[in-house]
């Protein structure tokens, strides 16, 4: 069972392999392409064993990295809205009369959680005009509709809660739902995309998650797309202290022995003594990048773009 805190497969995976000392993991399988600037992993959990070991639920999980999500610019934005896309399309199918909910989980006051919100405010939503003029199909455009439902802090209602009510109003064949996650790496901060068939936990990026939106609770397919946006502080003080050690190793001689000591300490019991260290005195904060404002931004309109392409076959791209 994997403890450190991540919403990613892919480091539930790393994890594992390090802690075992193992490539292969039972009930799990692996696929990796390597993109021009970009690294697509598919991971999936295909049974029990596998949703346990990986502390997962069973579903594929799709993760794109690229340094590309940090540029803001046309060209970068282009480039990474089209891989998406096309992992989009994969996922989603090409049935142009499924209804599609998308939702944005997360608090919109908070930069760091706003991440969902934003991105349905720039999606393309198209319900009303189905609606209007009474059509159960359009060649260029699917039936889209989407809702920020906010956080029990600011609405006191379970996220879910809202989400069940909409779904067995409106009855969309489908709920896609926006949030920010957490990381154990800093790395992967706001240069990550993971989409997910196996649904996901709201609040899961600052560590209060609330009851589950997926297929057994809401009686249609969920399908997640998130980006790390925080890690916690024990996190990234284990990753520099891994680089201090690893520096010490390669300056020192008479305290090699000690340091390589500390160095096979498992990710996991390095993790757990520093956050014990740290809780205390309340210090394990959520740490996100100083320029997360106009990242935020930019990574919703990746993924609202890449959203809008793979949802609605006409969309005009520049």
């Amino acid at each position: 069972m994997i403890n450190i805190r991540t919403d990613l497969a892919l480091e539930a995976r790393e994890m594992y392999q390090e802690d075992q000392n193992s490539g292969e993991i039972p009930g799990v399988e692996i696929e990796t392409k390597e993109l021009d600037k970009c690294t697509v992993t598919k991971v999936e959990i295909i049974d029990e064993q596998g949703s346990k070991i990986m502390n997962k639920g069973i579903g594929k999980y799709v993760t794109l990295e690229s340094n590309l999500m940090k540029f803001d610019d046309d060209e970068s934005r282009e480039e990474i809205i089209t891989y998406l896309k096309d992992e989009l399309v994969d996922i989603l199918g090409s049935d142009k009369t499924k209804k599609t909910l998308v939702i944005g989980l997360g608090n919109w006051n908070i930069t760091s959680d706003a991440l969902g919100p934003k991105s349905v405010s720039k999606t393309l939503v198209t319900r009303h005009i189905f609606k209007n003029y009474n059509k159960d199909y359009d060649d260029d455009f699917t039936e889209v509709s989407g809702l920020s439902p906010g956080v029990m802090g600011l609405t006191g209602i379970e996220t879910s809660e809202i989400v069940k009510s909409i779904v067995d109003k409106i009855k969309p064949d489908r709920v896609i739902a926006i949030d920010a996650l957490a990381s154990r790496k800093m790395e992967r901060v706001n240069s990550t995309i993971q989409v997910s068939t196996a649904g996901i936990a709201p609040g899961g990026g600052v560590g209060n998650k609330r009851k589950a939106l997926n297929k057994d609770y809401l009686g249609v397919d969920v399908i997640a797309i998130g980006v790390p946006t925080v890690v916690d502080a024990a996190t990234l003080t284990n990753d520099v202290l891994d680089l201090a050690i690893d520096n010490l190793i390669s300056q020192s001689e008479e305290s090699e022995n000690f340091y390589n000591m500390l160095k096979k300490l498992k990710e996991e019991e390095k993790y757990q003594l520093i956050k014990d260290s740290l809780d205390p005195y309340d210090k394990n904060l959520i740490v996100t990048p100083k320029d997360i404002d106009e990242t935020i931004e930019n990574l919703s309109i990746i993924i609202s773009e890449g959203l809008n392409r793979s949802l609605h076959p006409g969309r005009i791209t520049k």
